[in-house]
């Protein structure tokens, strides 16, 4: 593009008058004066109104539209304002004059230059008053109102603009802090929510200033979440806002208080040109992790979008509303709407040249069609052909992955700790109604201002103790000692790491277990159960964020700016709008932060993760989608938990009538436990026996002064390790002689711990602990889900049925989402296949879960072992596999074979994968062999390529077992590998040397390398992987690859529908989850389905929907399904996008 200058001759071009050479200049031009003079020597003189003479005296043919740019220099000189000017100067008609920022600042306006039409904004130093009484002495055509800028300026204002058109906002209050009007300034500031004037905004909430030029925006996060604040600002460099601890909100100055919206980490900036015309674009949200992100010249990294029909409408209000042609406004997408933020009048796009064109043209157009009939100009208004947006697909035997489902359990954590005591004191029960728990005679205590009375109530009850002795006390001194020890633990609350539940015993506690007295009283006592521990490590954060930056290479393709590193194409889709990515957890603090550290680790996030937790993460809770009432067994498990019992006591060599009783399934790694242990009970001795050992260990470390005040792993002392050992020791043996069994998990639990992070205490005979602990341990933990198969179906569907209809709904409305997330067709040029959606959803939970769901797809009779051989390989390295480590994964891939006509069963392919998590201890040696991921199929000795190996096997060699430690070359087993095609965008060829098929060295799913976490000492002695290092995580394993659609469909609707009675309670509590719009579930989208109307045939033919049992209009219709209706007692408003 030319510099700016004159020059004669118009050319006519596609029906868009043009001039070869652009002509707009500073201030007045005069025909043969040229730019470079004019800058140098500007003087007053030539900008008085008689030079301006020359337009007036000019014959109407020959009369030229004058635009004037009455802005401040540093925006009228900005890069978009000088590309959109020369642009708009290519009318042939058109000149443009810049106001000086001299002239704008010191001249009366009667010194001004003249135009017929002014472009003119406010920005910082602006004298918007002058320009306002400028517009009234000349009274130009003005492309932006003058006076509503003023309202522009006050977010106050903005809003109630907003609501009068009836656009949608996020729910706010205003708190007007005003010396004459104290009564405005209502605010009730509480521990997790503010009350302004009258209106409650629990946590999360946002807090604007009044000022709309004041950027300091803060997010406040609730204590469940870690608490503290996201202070935003304007950037600076490569930050836009930082965490800071402070939880408490700002005490000076007027504010908007306003609910926080879940968008999942995206804003969309739009850009209107006149209320038919808008421009939009996606940027990682500035409250995410504060981090700018860039491309390789330092520009914020923008991706366009498509708006929705309803968004361009938003924007055509906001743009009449605010009578601002040019206009800016921020959109948060959340719940299934669009919610308007903020409105920022004047703004161009940056670094588009197809917006530049489109702006100057609709600008152009917008002056000529106002001005041109005024001044006697001959123009018309040009025809414009529609832009088609048509989007490649891909094509060739190339499958493409639609879907994503992981069910993966927590990171590496804490032991988790119990504390019962019984209590009788009045002030418990003053607390127990305080909260309510008379309704249900359970209380479950989190927030840190109901632990805080119930440690004022233990340190009281201490004191009135220490004074005297005789006192009508009850409660066990040691006890209170332990509860207020445990409270004061952190100096500080947070809810993610205790918790005390109450429950009501309406004649005093039962049987009296290991550590109460034998003397009981009659009369109401509350069960007090402290629980502490169970937070995720800072070696979990790692596990978790590492295992998501592994997850990310599942994902095909990446160019562009992300090329060069792993996993780029994830980023691409997310980036763009096209990856549907929806993120649950559980609502236990260690399932919530690995949630929260996967997600930094698969978007590339930076910073603390409260934030990325609050913005990311749905909590599931409440629903039993990921959590289960520990405390009510199903009666199944009691039964089962008794048997176990009666056979671990048994004081002999376990007999060939015990394996079959114990292992019914002959599972190798129950079988090789049994072998270990021989005699349960001589097995326990010598494990009570080691524990003992190691309490007395720990006791002369705290009398030698040299070890003392060792610091131990994550903050905790010898002492706090001492009580957590004692405590075991105590529970573990019971009075009468007997070994309580349900303490193995806990014993196992802490020497894995203390193994793995405390080894440079360097305690005695920690690794027999260890084996002899984890081999009662992998007997106990999977028994307890059952012991033979009905019963481990039974215990499983009793935690994980709403799960599996979950995954199964997942799967079905992956062909549904027409209208989620498209990109912009015009802009998708470098984005490979721009109408790739992929939906994923993850869930992270528990072992219960994990367990739960992998005895539903070993036992609940999803494939034959006897007829596929793929799936017997498939279970007998499950029944190897031991242990359900942290991070264990099990996910569902679901392709699409585009190729396959729409009806066939081969159309859609699904793929099952796994992995057993983190490494323990001394596994290397005995780990059980899978296939790899993805591997070549096992049929392909008589048949051709299995159409569920994506990439050509002429080029595979066949798959033996891999050994863990091998490298497994992704790139093969991925589809990154295309053929070569024409009419799409992707050309990664199957030779092109960095996608080679073979020996190159790829990235492995997960790397074998541990990495260091933080707040890790250098350790001696034997531990897990180098001591305190991060332990790795187990590759993906596949169980199968060619299962279709409908094969998973049928099953997981068998299993669902067996269970009767309990699936309409969860159903009910599934609809209830996705309608509400409560904090718990964040979402309730409406979403239209298909608008091809192909749903039955996407849907293998004869196979209804969930067996028929809803009405088709549920399914087909198009658009939301309101609120109000039920479909067929299903309970089924799932017009949600989850």
């Amino acid at each position: 593009m030319s510099e700016p200058c004159n020059g004669p001759g118009p050319v006519e071009e596609q029906g868009w008058i043009r001039r070869d050479v652009p002509r707009f200049v500073i201030g007045c031009e005069e025909d043969e004066q040229d730019m470079g003079q004019m800058e140098a020597g500007m003087k007053n003189e030539m900008l008085r109104q008689d030079d301006m003479e020359v337009y007036e005296n000019e014959s109407s043919s020959e009369r030229q539209i004058v635009v004037g740019i009455c802005a401040m220099m540093k925006k009228s000189k900005s890069k978009p304002m000088i590309q959109i000017l020369e642009r708009l100067c290519k009318f042939d008609y058109i000149d443009v004059v810049i106001f000086p920022e001299e002239v704008i600042l010191e001249e009366p306006v009667e010194k001004w230059p003249l135009c017929d039409c002014l472009i003119s904004f406010h920005s910082k130093g602006f004298p918007l008053d002058k320009a306002v009484e400028y517009a009234k002495l000349r009274n130009p055509m003005l492309i932006n109102d003058l006076n509503m800028q003023y309202f522009i300026q006050d977010r106050r204002e903005v809003y109630r603009i907003l609501q009068e058109e009836g656009i949608d906002l996020p729910r706010y209050g205003v708190l007007n802090r005003d010396p004459d009007n104290p009564e405005e300034c209502n605010l009730v500031e509480g521990e997790d929510h503010v009350e302004v004037n009258g209106e409650v905004f629990p946590k999360p909430f946002v807090e604007k200033p009044v000022c709309a030029e004041d950027h300091n925006v803060y997010i406040y996060y609730p204590t469940s979440a870690g608490g503290g604040s996201q202070r935003l600002f304007r950037k600076i460099g490569s930050r836009s806002s930082v965490y800071s601890p402070e939880s408490n909100v700002r005490k000076t100055g007027s504010y908007i208080y306003e609910e926080f919206m879940p968008t999942d980490g995206t804003d969309v900036k739009v850009y209107t040109v006149g209320p038919d015309y808008a421009h939009a674009e996606a940027r990682k949200s500035p409250a995410l992790d504060g981090k700018v992100e860039r491309d390789s010249e330092g520009k914020e990294i923008r991706y366009p979008v498509m708006l929705t029909a309803m968004e361009k409408l938003v924007a055509r209000k906001v743009c009449l509303a605010f009578k601002q042609t040019v206009c800016g406004f921020d959109l948060l997408r959340a719940n299934g709407h669009s919610y308007v933020c903020d409105v920022n009048g004047f703004s161009f796009v940056k670094n588009s040249m197809k917006y530049y064109d489109d702006c100057a043209k609709v600008l152009g157009n917008m002056v000529m069609r106002e001005l041109a009939p005024q001044l006697h100009i001959p123009w018309s208004i040009p025809m414009e052909a529609e832009d088609i947006p048509i989007v490649p697909t891909t094509s060739g035997t190339m499958m493409e992955l639609r879907c994503v489902i992981a069910i993966i359990r927590h990171g590496d954590r804490t032991p988790k700790q119990k504390m019962k005591m019984e209590v009788r004191h009045p002030l418990f029960f003053e607390l127990f109604k305080k909260y309510g728990g008379y309704k249900t005679g359970k209380l479950k205590l989190k927030k840190p201002k109901q632990l805080q009375e119930v440690l004022d109530i233990a340190r009281l009850l201490l004191v009135e103790l220490g004074q005297h002795n005789d006192c009508e006390i009850e409660e066990k001194k040691s006890k209170l000692e332990q509860l207020k020890t445990v409270l004061e633990m952190y100096g500080h609350f947070s809810g993610i790491n205790r918790k005390v539940q109450l429950t009501y015993l309406r004649n005093g506690q039962p049987k009296a277990s290991s550590e109460e007295e034998d003397c009981k009283k009659d009369g109401p006592s509350l069960l007090l159960v402290l629980k502490w521990g169970g937070e995720l490590t800072p070696a979990g954060r790692v596990q978790a964020e590492e295992l998501g930056r592994a997850f990310r290479c599942m994902y095909p393709g990446g160019q562009g700016d992300f090329a060069g590193f792993p996993g780029c194409g994830l980023l691409r889709l997310h980036s763009t709008y096209r990856h549907d990515l929806k993120i649950y957890a559980s609502d236990e603090g260690r399932v919530q932060m690995t949630a929260a550290a996967f997600a930094k680790g698969l978007l590339a996030l930076e910073g603390e993760l409260t934030p990325i937790l609050v913005q990311m993460v749905k909590s599931a809770n409440m629903n039993g989608l990921l959590d289960s009432d520990s405390d009510s067994l199903t009666d199944c498990q009691q039964k089962v938990k008794a048997r176990l019992h009666e056979i671990m006591q048994k004081d002999q060599d376990f007999t060939q009538d015990d394996f079959q009783k114990l292992a019914p399934t002959g599972s190798p790694s129950l079988v090789n436990s049994m072998k270990v242990i021989e005699n349960p009970v001589k097995t326990c001795d010598k494990v009570y026996a080691l524990i003992q050992s190691l309490t007395s260990q720990i006791r002369k470390r705290l009398e030698d002064p040299k070890s003392a005040d060792l610091q131990l792993y994550h903050s905790e002392t010898l002492e706090l390790m001492l009580q957590r050992w004692s405590k075991l020791e105590r529970d573990f043996r019971m009075k009468n002689g007997r070994y309580d069994i349900s303490k193995i998990p806990d014993i196992y639990d802490c020497i894995k711990y203390d193994s793995q992070h405390n080894a440079s205490v360097g305690l005695e005979d920690t690794l027999e602990l260890f084996r002899l602990s984890r081999a009662l341990a992998d007997i106990v933990i999977p028994q307890e889900y059952g012991i033979n198969k009905a019963e481990k179906l039974d215990i499983a569907q009793a935690y994980c049925v709403p799960l599996m209809k979950k995954i199964y709904l997942d799967l079905q409305r992956t062909h549904e989402d027409e209208a989620v997330n498209k990109l912009h067709p015009l802009y998708s040029r470098g984005v490979m296949s721009p109408g790739r959606h992929v939906r994923t959803r993850l869930y992270f939970t528990s072992e219960s879960h994990v367990h739960s769901l992998l005895s539903m797809f070993r036992y609940g009779g999803l494939l034959d072992e006897v007829k596929d051989q793929q799936w017997k390989q498939a279970m007998d390295y499950l029944s190897a596999v031991t242990e359900l480590n942290y991070m264990t994964q099990i996910v569902i891939m679901l392709y699409e074979d585009n190729n396959k006509d729409p009806s066939s069963e081969e159309r859609f392919h699904v793929e099952l994968h796994f992995s057993p998590g983190v490494k323990g201890c001394e596994d290397e040696e005995n780990v059980p062999l899978g296939f790899g991921f993805r591997p070549a199929s096992s049929e392909n000795e008589d048949k051709k390529p299995n159409q569920g190996s994506l990439e050509d096997l002429s080029q595979d060699q066949t798959d033996d077992a891999l050994p863990v430690t091998e490298l497994i070359n992704l790139q093969r087993r991925s589809p990154m590998i295309r053929n070569r095609k024409t009419g799409s965008m992707e050309v990664l060829s199957e030779t092109s040397p960095n996608h080679s098929s073979k020996g190159c060295t790829s990235h492995r799913l997960f790397q074998s390398c541990s990495r260091q976490s933080p707040e890790i000492k250098p350790a001696g002695g034997l531990g897990f992987e180098g001591c305190s290092m991060v332990p790795s995580i187990y590759p993906l394993e596949t169980l199968h690859n060619s299962l279709s659609l409908k094969q998973v469909e049928e099953f997981l609707s068998k299993v669902c529908e067996s269970i009767g009675e309990a699936q309409a309670k969860t159903m009910k509590a599934l609809s209830g989850l996705f309608d509400s719009q409560s904090q718990t579930s964040l979402y309730s989208p409406q979403q239209p389905l298909s608008s091809s109307g192909s749903e039955a045939s996407l849907r293998p033919p004869g196979q209804p929907l969930w067996y028929g049992s809803i009405p088709s209009s549920a399914v087909s219709s198009a658009g939301p399904s309101s609120p109000t209706t039920d479909s067929s007692g299903l309970g089924l408003n799932f017009s949600f996008s989850e």
